[in-house]
């Protein structure tokens, strides 16, 4: 068994690994709209899409650990597949959202 210490507040680091990630987030994107790589509207789609994941990522790791510090594997391995499950459900209903508003304007541009 590893000791990992107290067992931790997943709640608590979700939010606190949400807040970090904005904060990079925020400072990459930014850093790519000033470079006009990144237009306003797609670094702060990104900045938020980036911050959930984090939070998502940081309370699964926190979880894995706690479970980890007690010997449960099946259980980190199951807050590890949530993790991942929940930064692809992220990611899949992000693309879902960009293929909507490319779909709205190209039916847009058709009807001009």
């Amino acid at each position: 068994m590893i000791n990992t210490g107290e067992p931790r507040n997943v709640t608590g680091h979700v939010v606190s690994g949400a807040l970090a990630s904005a904060v990079v987030a925020s400072g990459v994107n930014y850093n790519s709209y000033s470079k006009n790589e990144l237009s306003k509207e797609e670094a702060v789609k990104n900045s938020i899409k980036l911050t959930i994941q984090g939070g998502v990522a940081t309370g699964s790791a926190i979880a894995a650990a706690n479970y980890l510090g007690k010997g449960n594997f099946l259980g980190m391995l199951g807050a590890i597949s949530i993790g991942l499950g929940g930064i692809y459900a992220v990611e899949k209903i992000s693309d879902k959202l960009n293929d909507t508003k490319k779909i709205e304007e190209k039916t847009q541009e058709v009807g001009e």
